[in-house]
């Protein structure tokens, strides 16, 4: 019972949103926001002029840094305006942002210069990208199933420091913690791809066209980006402070977002209002009429007269071929007695429907005596409903 009452529930509960799970039509928009997932940044290594590192150094710029950013949990937005088919298929343009920060980088251990970095990244990406999606219609009466991909353009904005985090004497130099750092903050831009799934759960109760939704999206972006900076030494003895322009390479970008959002369509049409109820149709006057008598009398009651009136006056509102007037009697006597009382008690209710108004040409009046009982009975017994008369109206 309790399962059978869970099911009816979950029924009644999954109507409105069944309904309301139509494809999407025409003009739409969306938005969401949710948490944006950046893998570790590969970087190619930073162009430092060798006049920083004393000029020990040949003047061509020397690969200070070379290592990974640490990739960091941020912030993600996406807002799109899209046209659905009808059939499944939808395509939008989007404009979208993201937000990290790494605390941290990694170096790699190449060469003696790459093995005391530290410092970390915020990174800010926001473009454009033109989508394609496809929902799995009619999968399932809860929500709606979608994939689907795009390309576009983000700009990336890099504010980075780097820096040795232990002492390091290198080119007849000794650099304290901190002595030698690179720092930056510029943008630049590159193409993008990205792939989508995602689920649409119809809001239809709280609006038409109004649906909640839940995405994966992975982003892309191509080729290394290259950013200019300035690099800073300060040498322990002597002290000897220097600043010049460098340059730092991050290679491809990597992004995985989980978004929650709403999507209003345009196109969807409010339900029509629920049908009006049908009208009641009117009673049907009645076309049988029992009139009853007492024992071994022909005479009306005044219940009696009421009757014949009512079925008089409904003799009017239907269209009828003749009107039946059936006298009968109970057993209680004979025969051939019975036979003259159902017609006596017959022609009474006969007259009385005449003087109520109805033609005599339209009347037949019969008597049946003591047959057709309406009681079963055995014979001399006094049955109150076998003493009748019985008016149809055909």
């Amino acid at each position: 019972m309790q399962l059978r009452s869970a099911l009816l529930a979950a029924t009644i509960l999954a109507t409105p949103i069944v309904a309301s799970a139509q494809p999407v039509t025409g003009l739409y928009v969306g938005a969401g926001a949710g948490v944006n997932i950046t893998q570790k940044t590969n970087l190619t290594g930073t162009a430092v002029p060798s006049t920083v590192l004393g000029g020990l150094l040949p003047a061509t710029p020397v690969a200070l840094i070379g290592g990974k950013i640490n990739g960091s949990t941020g912030f993600a937005g996406v807002f799109s305006v899209g046209w659905g088919f009808g059939n499944g298929l939808r395509a939008e343009i989007e404009g979208d942002y993201r937000n990290n920060h790494s605390s941290n980088a990694t170096a790699n251990n190449g060469t003696s210069l790459n093995a005391f970095v530290g410092g970390g990244t915020t990174e800010q990406k926001y473009g454009g990208m033109f989508n394609v999606l496809y929902d799995f219609n009619g999968l399932t009466p809860f929500f709606v199933p979608y994939i689907g991909g795009g390309v576009g353009y983000q700009w990336i904005s890099e504010n980075w420091h780097f820096n040795n985090n232990s002492t390091l004497t290198a080119f007849g130099n000794t650099f304290p913690p901190g002595g030698v750092r690179e720092f930056g903050k510029s943008t630049e831009g590159s193409f993008a791809y990205q792939a989508i799934l995602g689920a649409a759960f119809p809001l239809a109760t709280v609006m038409p066209g109004l649906a909640f939704t839940a995405e994966y999206r992975f982003l892309g972006t191509t080729g290394n980006r290259t950013y200019s900076g300035t690099a800073q030494t300060v040498t322990a003895a002597p002290s000897v402070f220097r600043t010049t322009p460098a340059g730092i390479e991050f290679q491809k970008s990597y992004n995985h977002a989980v978004l929650v959002g709403l999507r209003y369509n345009f196109g969807v049409a409010p339900p029509p209002p629920p049908p009006a109820p049908a009208p009641v149709p009117a009673q049907a006057p009645a076309r049988s009429y029992l009139v009853f008598f007492d024992w071994d009398k022909a005479t009306l009651t005044d219940r009696a007269r009421q009757i014949i009136r009512e079925a008089a006056d409904n003799s009017t509102r239907v269209q009828y071929t003749r009107i039946e007037v059936n006298g009968y009697t109970d057993t209680s006597g004979t025969p051939r007695y019975n036979m003259g009382l159902s017609i006596r008690r017959a022609n009474a209710v006969k007259a009385e429907l005449i003087k109520d108004g109805v033609p005599a040409n339209a009347i037949t009046a019969q008597g049946f005596g003591d047959t057709h009982l309406l009681v079963p009975t055995g014979p001399g017994v006094r049955e109150p409903q076998n003493r009748r008369v019985e008016i149809i109206i055909r």
